[in-house]
């Protein structure tokens, strides 16, 4: 019962689409423009930087609730949570899920990359940490988000196996789940790969809108 409350308190903030409503508080609707994702980086390009920058940290702050808030709720709903480990990893993914696919809008979401991020502070700091350096250098030396994240979704699995504690109880479930959500992030830039191998990406512009 508590991991459900969990997953669906979770899920239900993860949906909360604010690219969507930051785009359409300007008078712009972010799935019609550019990249048509409610992502940050989309709301970055078509709305402005600083409502971009706005997005990201509402969609970070997403993936941080989803790890430390929902695991606090089901503890006050049903006085007992689950394991705090499984707990915050459980509501983390589902608000990564909820961000992806959002039951808001028909199943159609952002890709994931600022809620992971959030969830994954809360969970693995230094693994972010890590991921985090590898996708500031390839954006400064590419000027590719896109490439930046994938980037940073591939050097954050293999982080996360380097520094897992194989003397803890089931020590490779996180590594697991987090390879798999970074798996996941990578198929969700599947066009922006497309767009890279023809050399018909987007490139991040360092003057401000």
């Amino acid at each position: 019962m508590n991991i459900c409350i969990v997953i669906v308190v979770a899920y239900l903030m993860g949906s909360i689409p604010f690219g969507l409503i930051i785009g359409l508080a300007r008078g712009i609707d972010v799935r019609t423009v550019g990249s048509k994702n409610i992502g940050a980086t989309n709301v970055l390009r078509t709305v402005g930087r600083p409502w971009g920058i706005l997005a990201f940290a509402l969609d970070f702050g997403k993936g941080v609730a989803g790890a430390v808030l929902a695991p606090l709720l089901a503890n006050a709903v049903c006085g007992g949570a689950p394991a705090p480990d499984i707990a915050a990893l459980a509501g983390g993914l589902a608000a990564v899920a909820g961000h992806t696919w959002p039951v808001w809008l028909r199943f159609r979401g952002g890709k994931g990359v600022a809620t992971s991020a959030g969830m994954l502070v809360a969970i693995a700091p230094a693994a972010v940490g890590i991921a985090f350096a590898v996708w500031l250098v390839v954006l400064i030396a590419s000027r590719y988000v896109s490439l930046a994240s994938i980037s940073a979704a591939a050097a954050l699995a293999v982080a996360i196996w380097l520094r897992a504690s194989h003397s803890a109880p089931h020590w490779w479930l996180v590594p697991a789940l987090v390879t798999a959500l970074a798996i996941l992030v990578i198929a969700r830039h599947h066009a922006n790969i497309a767009r890279l191998m023809s050399g018909t990406e987007n490139r991040f512009s360092w003057k401000r809108h």
